[in-house]
């Protein structure tokens, strides 16, 4: 019953993220960076993974022009060769060349170097839908959530922010929370009107 809710609530709110227009999208992107340095407020931001968007998710690009973050390093998240259903995160600057992954999803198309999950400061993740309790729901293959368990082997972790719309944040109880989900620090959304 969990996973055909799990599916259902997807389908629906990525449905809903495609029906924004540019604009909506736009204006949305520019109001989360100030958002973000909030959430982050006096913690280290010097090497900060990000997501490129894909399917109507939030684009960060905008929130990295803001003042908080003009001297932080830059990463994007990238599928692990070696080992299935991981993900690494490699050094990435607007110059680099992409590729798209078998998900479509772009990533950067040279062994930049990467830098070890828990020597990042803070790692912002996509989500399809998020609650109060800091559970998110991605889009179902389950790479950062395998990857951040890892996490509980280090004495040190970065910051953990889901970030999306805000039509995308539920109540707790309300979204459906699987076994070997990884709860995030806090959610950080914007607008979409």
């Amino acid at each position: 019953m969990t996973a055909a809710l799990r599916r259902q609530l997807r389908r629906q709110l990525r449905q809903r993220r495609r029906t924004l227009s540019k604009g909506q999208r736009r204006r949305a992107s520019i109001r989360f960076g100030p958002a973000l340095a909030r959430a982050i407020q006096h913690r280290p931001a010097r090497h900060v993974a990000i997501y490129l968007p894909n399917d109507g998710e939030l684009d960060l690009q905008p929130a990295l022009h803001h003042p908080r973050f003009q001297q932080a390093t830059t990463y994007l998240p990238f599928v692990d060769p070696l080992r299935l259903g991981y993900l690494q995160f490699r050094l990435w600057h607007h110059h680099h060349p992409m590729r798209p992954n078998a998900y479509g999803i772009q990533e950067p198309a040279v062994r930049y170097r990467g830098r070890a999950l828990w020597a990042l400061d803070v790692i912002i993740l996509p989500a399809v839908a998020f609650d109060e309790a800091g559970y998110r729901l991605g889009m179902g293959g389950g790479y950062y959530d395998r990857t951040l368990e890892q996490l509980t082997r280090y004495p040190r972790r970065p910051r953990l922010i889901a970030a999306g719309y805000d039509f995308q944040k539920m109540e707790q109880g309300e979204l459906p929370v699987a076994p070997w989900d990884q709860p995030v620090d806090c959610i950080v959304t914007a607008p979409s009107e």
